[in-house]
């Protein structure tokens, strides 16, 4: 970057991570990386809620996970600005050996022992993507959207698990985690403040919050059936 281009120490950018609206999924399946889920009606509401709450924001850029349920929670914020939507596989869904499974409270993929290998170290995480991996990604498309919307503001649409993984590295918070306190409801966003290229603040929101079922709510208590992992 030549010295003519270095963006002012001063300049603030705002990049919304936001997690996509409730999916279209009546089997109950951890649908992680999947392709052809896609947003449930009321998942769309949720998106549509969104793109209303955001409207009179400066934003110049919008760019989501390339799996369907992402891009269709990112359209109607894309339309709204008259912006074309980006794609960016960096902010795809975290990988995860019980894809495809269910895994419910009680039921699913857990009662089978075969699996239990999977869930030896929480720490790392051994059944799916390590989290630091998911770290550095995540960050690459952060500072990809601020770049994109220096002086204004982005949005980025991605899933449950890389946007708290993500915010708590930048909270320097340690990553392994109980998931079901995840301040991360669906449609929600994590707002990072950039001032030049260093984020100053972190915060959240929920403008869809009315929308969400009860049970999808941080720190709700799990019902069998319906576990908080398939609206990752």
């Amino acid at each position: 970057m030549t010295a003519a281009s270095t963006p002012a120490d001063g300049e603030l950018t705002v990049v919304h991570l936001m997690r996509h609206g409730e999916v279209h999924n009546p089997d109950g399946i951890l649908y992680g990386r999947l392709p052809d889920y896609h947003l449930s009606d009321l998942g769309r509401q949720m998106a549509d809620r969104v793109a209303e709450h955001l409207s009179s924001r400066d934003v110049t850029h919008v760019v989501a996970s390339p799996l369907d349920r992402a891009q269709e929670t990112a359209t109607p914020i894309a339309k709204a600005h008259g912006l074309d939507l980006a794609s960016d596989a960096r902010l795809i869904e975290a990988d995860n050996v019980f894809e495809g499974k269910t895994f419910g409270v009680g039921d699913g993929a857990l009662k089978n022992p075969e699996n239990w290998k999977h869930l030896v170290n929480p720490f790392k995480p051994s059944w799916g993507e390590p989290y630091v991996e998911q770290v550095v990604r995540m960050m690459g498309a952060l500072d990809a959207a601020r770049d994109a919307a220096r002086g204004h503001e982005a949005v980025c649409v991605s899933h449950q698990l890389p946007i708290w993984i993500v915010r708590s590295f930048v909270e320097k918070r340690r990553l392994w985690h109980d998931p079901r306190k995840r301040q991360c409801t669906l449609a929600s966003l994590t707002t990072f403040t950039y001032r030049g290229d260093k984020i100053v603040s972190v915060g959240y929101s929920e403008p869809a919050r009315d929308l969400v079922p009860k049970h999808l709510l941080a720190g709700a208590k799990p019902v069998k059936g319906k576990s908080k992992a398939f609206g990752a």
